[in-house]
């Protein structure tokens, strides 16, 4: 007798990762979280004036043409942070300024939490006093923070870690061309007891995908050529890769909690909404949107405490 279950339904398994189905089952999104004030910092460069001497060296008659492209890519990373604060939270309230604004933002807004975003241009492209201020914010802050991609990089080396290419060697050495880890990767949890993880180690959460409850890794969007050398002091390591050691890291003492990923977690909506329908969609970069959700999860616990 004929199978007549439909193709997409057959649960034909995959070679790899561990078993995994050609079917993703279900998953509506649930607002979980009743309310939470996130601080949304674009990291990217907007104006000349954003721009160090280097900078201005190296692109000469071509700093319009870069700047388009910095302010093009900070819409679209600012607008995917926000839709995952929009997507979570029943009662979100947010504010999105620049890297040279998050000091007097944080005064004035009072966020429970700070997302930062990734970057495009190397440092030494940056305006120095732009550096210099956000490293005296980073050391003090109490406030939550969360930094992606090129704000990781940013963290690492305002606690005084070097930058690197992914093949070690100087950010100036080579500016294109570089050695990336690019689209889908899988990164490996070292420290799967932090908080962040929540759910790791009970199956029956119905969190985590297979791969993650079996051999603690995750699935999630990689797209970068730097990275921090070392963990910094203060900080531990939570995750790694095969090309970038330092993948995830956080600092939660001093009466600070900053988490830190080079990957990027705020991919997860982006993909979710593309998807034709709800029953039948890849999974995706669905573990950042995890780790984004118990990072807001945690910043409400921390704010409460500090209020205390």
């Amino acid at each position: 007798m004929l199978d007549a279950t439909p193709l997409r339904y057959k649960t034909e398994s995959l070679p790899f990762p561990y078993n995994k189905q050609a079917y993703c089952r279900y998953e509506p999104i649930e607002q979980k979280i009743e309310h939470a004030k996130v601080l949304i910092v674009n990291d990217l460069l907007r104006y000349e004036s954003d721009l160090s001497d280097i900078a201005r060296k190296d692109w000469k008659n071509e700093i319009d043409k870069h700047l388009r492209l910095e302010n093009q890519l900070s819409q679209m990373a600012c607008d995917n942070i926000a839709k995952n604060v929009q997507r979570l939270v029943k009662n979100p309230t947010s504010l999105t300024v620049h890297l040279s604004e998050i000091e007097d933002a944080a005064r004035t807004f009072e966020p429970e939490a700070i997302v930062m975003s990734g970057t495009l241009s190397d440092f030494d492209y940056y305006n120095p006093e732009y550096l210099a201020n956000f490293e005296k914010f980073i050391k003090s802050t109490k406030i939550p923070v969360l930094g992606i991609c090129g704000a990781h990089q940013l963290i690492g080396l305002s606690f005084g870690n070097p930058i690197r290419t992914l093949d070690n060697r100087q950010q100036h050495e080579i500016r294109t061309g570089r050695v990336a880890e690019f689209q889908y990767r899988f990164v490996k949890i070292i420290d799967s007891s932090d908080p962040i993880f929540a759910g790791i180690d009970d199956s029956e959460s119905g969190i985590w995908q297979d791969y993650t409850l079996e051999d603690k890794i995750l699935r999630v969007w990689q797209n970068h050529g730097l990275q921090v050398v070392g963990i910094p002091e203060g900080f531990k390591q939570l995750a790694k890769s095969y090309l970038c050691d330092n993948q995830m890291m956080v600092k939660r003492n001093d009466g600070q909690m900053i988490y830190t990923v080079q990957f990027h977690l705020e991919k997860s909506f982006e993909d979710w909404s593309k998807n034709p329908t709800r029953w039948e969609h890849p999974n995706e970069s669905r573990d950042g949107r995890i780790l984004f959700e118990n990072f807001l999860q945690l910043s409400l616990e921390h704010t409460q405490k500090q209020k205390d």
